[in-house]
């Protein structure tokens, strides 16, 4: 019960004291912090590969295509952390399991399709034929480009996997022997594992981009017609 009409105005809480100031201050927490935190080189260098990620996918998928693109980037963004964290000493490299990388491929290749042979059946079988095929050759371009159509999921899982073991088992065999090396080829294996180890920091982030960008040319197919879907639906 108020005690008079200027009581709530007062800053003081139930436990005598001034808390209620905080309130003047929750706004620091909406607000972004680009608007008051000088952004460092890390988010520049991160702002700049998601701007021209964001254009080059964008290009592939076309510019209808409304909100692939940062569903590639972050995908790129995922696998680029996770091959990058494998490289350090006592962490376990998740991209380098079959299970990590077919679960990522997978669902995407699996979702895209269900959705384009339902909705979009014509447009799925003029796919199998490429444009200009002779009427001979029709009947076998529908069974390579169908089973071409079904090993992707399957051919992005191995690649990733393939590349991330093959240099971690060298960079293991190597680290094994230097016990029974001798000093002058323990000076010469080190530097070769530093060489090892730059040039699979190199693999993570080529590996990470390859698979987003194999996942959107897939997608390219049936991204215009979901977009399109999409937007007649929004204009309802």
């Amino acid at each position: 019960m108020m005690t008079n009409l200027f009581s709530t105005f007062d800053p003081a809480t139930s436990i005598n004291t001034s808390l209620n100031w905080m309130s003047t201050f929750i706004g620091f927490i909406i607000i972004p912090t680009t608007f008051w935190i000088m952004p460092s080189r890390y988010n520049s260098i991160m702002k700049s590969i998601y701007n021209k990620l964001n254009s080059e996918f964008k290009t592939l998928l076309g510019m209808n295509t409304q909100g692939f693109p940062i569903l590639f980037i972050s995908l790129f963004f995922f696998i680029l952390f996770n091959n990058i964290m494998g490289l350090l000493p006592y962490v376990f490299t998740s991209s380098s399991h079959l299970v990590y990388t077919t679960t990522l491929a997978l669902p995407l290749w699996l979702s895209l399709m269900i959705f384009g042979w339902i909705n979009h059946t014509q447009h799925m079988f003029a796919h199998l034929i490429p444009e200009g095929s002779p009427p001979i050759l029709m009947p076998f371009m529908v069974c390579i480009e169908t089973i071409s159509n079904i090993i992707r999921p399957g051919s992005l899982a191995v690649r990733l996997t393939a590349n991330m073991i093959a240099g971690h088992l060298i960079m293991s065999l190597l680290g094994e022997n230097m016990i029974n090396m001798s000093s002058s080829l323990i000076i010469i294996s080190s530097l070769i594992q530093i060489m090892l180890l730059l040039f699979e920091t190199a693999v993570s982030m080529i590996q990470a981009y390859v698979f987003s960008v194999l996942s959107t040319l897939y997608t390219n197919e049936v991204a215009y017609e979901i977009t399109q879907s999409y937007m007649s639906f929004s204009s309802l």
